[in-house]
């Protein structure tokens, strides 16, 4: 069975609309270029042709993964403006004396966002999941170091 990804309603707006642009207009247009591509000729040494096939093959494995995304995905409200972290916030958090910035949620979900995703399920996911502003809560890194994360804010993600 598919894990269930957490979406806000506008996040699933956003990656189904990329998918009806990827699987309509995007797909078509990529048609276009391999039709043109092979009208030039010796598709061994016709570096459009190929580089059309890999844009085709890039497009069709992103539309995968959406539908399998918006398939599994479950949508909910924004979370709460009340500082305790969960899916749909943005996390300002210190990490080894460093100041970090992220949304907590699926990294498919933040796929053209311009801002950084941290999956839930991933240790530093998992340790601050519930946290509130103002907590210090630790995890391990692979290398078996434990990390101290200091929960700076969380505020929903406003996109």
């Amino acid at each position: 069975m598919a894990e269930k990804t957490w979406l806000t309603q506008e996040a699933y707006d956003r990656l189904k609309e990329e998918l009806t642009h990827r699987s309509t207009q995007l797909r078509a247009e990529i048609a276009r270029k391999i039709d043109e591509a092979r009208q030039e000729g010796d598709l061994k040494e016709n570096g459009g042709y190929h580089a059309a096939r890999d844009e085709q093959s890039m497009n069709e494995t992103r539309i995968q993964q959406l539908e399998n995304l918006l398939k599994e995905a479950e949508v909910g409200e924004t979370p709460a403006d009340d500082g305790v972290v969960e899916l749909g916030m943005m996390v300002t958090a210190e990490i080894m004396g460093e100041r970090s910035e992220f949304l907590l949620g699926s990294r498919m979900t933040g796929t053209g966002l311009g801002v950084e995703v941290y999956s839930p399920d991933a240790p530093l996911g998992e340790a601050i999941m519930g946290a509130k502003k103002g907590d210090t809560v630790s995890y391990y890194a692979p290398n078996g170091k434990e990390i101290a994360v200091k929960i700076i804010d969380a505020v929903p993600y406003k996109g």
